[in-house]
């Protein structure tokens, strides 16, 4: 089992009538709501959180890309990990990941991708996204050629690593004359490559068929992961050979204190915050994005998202967080990653706007009286 820190790293200053002002927070949500000088606190805090996973023996931190919204101030996860190379030793540095369809040209996550990797020494992971509805809104991108894009470019990039070059690239979406990057990255023949879904039977087939790791974002029902990892062996049986844990990846936000009920009490209010706020809209979807496979999928999973969300009982009914005394996360997470058969857990706990020293603290008990026990 390997346990990585996962950072949002969220604008946790939104107005308090925001709910009853604002109908998203993301894409057209005003940006003078933003405070540079508190930002750069932000930034440095998140970094120091992150680096903090290092000293407590997570196996890895993980950072993604969003843009144009207050859910994730990081509109580039690539200067967030050329930091943390930095600022850490040890553990792998996981950008999950890069959107390559609003790269143009999607060499720049290759020669980028590389240059973090030599730079940590050999600890990336390699995340390649298709990236969210509304960052195609965001960027003018046109989304019926999406998957395309992403797949042709995803291609492109792992030629790039593994093939002398120069060489010659056309393709219906990419023409290059000269495919040469320098650097070339350390992990040979290319750094791990993991592709998170959120239910598209797509994703899930694709990463079987290349044998890459499928990470389960978080923030749905745990009926949800149990059918998409079991359709994920299904699909590595069909491609020829039997998924390993290694491969599957559940994401889930855990938050540990001393007591059951300071758990809760320490935890809730920031993840209402969380949900009621930096949540909404978050499904903006512009036609042609997803298949009708996928739509229908997704029609299929409605409330069963962390948004749908009413109360705390459903909450921990549904999985969506485990939050609890050492003793009781120890019990939850054993049981339900072995039900689901993963190898890897993405967990984070500073949630919405749960303060730095709580989302600390939390982390270090996680990482002392829980993790020993269900490695």
């Amino acid at each position: 089992m390997r346990y990585y820190f996962f950072h949002l790293m969220s604008w946790p200053y939104l107005p308090a009538h925001f709910a009853d002002d604002y109908d998203s927070a993301w894409v057209w949500l005003p940006n003078s709501l933003y405070d540079p000088i508190k930002g750069h606190d932000l930034y440095q805090n998140y970094l120091d959180t992150l680096a903090y996973a290092d000293e407590l023996g997570f196996d890895g931190i993980c950072v993604n890309e969003h843009h144009q919204n207050a859910y994730g101030l990081m509109p580039s996860p690539n200067l967030m990990a050329a930091a943390l190379t930095q600022r850490t030793r040890r553990c792998q540095i996981a950008v999950i990941g890069n959107a390559l369809p609003l790269y143009n040209p999607p060499l720049r996550v290759a020669e980028e991708f590389a240059m973090l990797d030599v730079l940590s020494g050999g600890r990336l992971v390699a995340g390649m996204v298709i990236g969210g509805g509304p960052e195609y809104f965001s960027y003018q991108v046109n989304p019926t050629y999406a998957r395309e894009r992403f797949r042709e470019a995803l291609d492109l990039i792992v030629k790039a690593w593994t093939t002398p070059g120069p060489f010659l690239w056309n393709s219906k979406h990419y023409f290059f004359r000269y495919v040469n990057p320098w650097p070339r990255p350390i992990q040979q023949p290319h750094p791990p490559i993991w592709i998170p879904g959120a239910g598209s039977l797509e994703t899930v087939e694709f990463v079987a068929g290349r044998r890459y790791a499928y990470m389960g974002i978080p923030y749905f029902h745990i009926d949800i992961f149990r059918r998409m990892f079991g359709l994920f062996r299904e699909a590595c049986e069909k491609a020829g050979y039997k998924a390993d844990p290694g491969q599957m990846g559940w994401g889930i936000p855990i938050y540990v204190a001393e007591t059951d009920r300071q758990a809760r009490e320490e935890f809730e209010p920031h993840l209402w915050y969380f949900i009621r706020n930096l949540l909404k809209n978050i499904s903006l979807a512009p036609p042609g994005y997803t298949s009708a496979k996928s739509a229908l999928a997704i029609l299929r999973n409605r409330g069963q998202f962390l948004a749908d969300q009413k109360d705390w009982d459903a909450i921990e009914k549904g999985v969506f967080a485990i939050v609890g005394s050492p003793e009781t996360v120890r019990q939850k997470l054993d049981h339900y990653r072995k039900e689901l058969g993963v190898g890897v857990v993405l967990t984070g706990c500073q949630t919405g706007t749960l303060p730095h020293e709580l989302a600390r603290k939390s982390m270090a008990m996680l990482a002392k009286e829980v993790l020993p026990h269900v490695r």
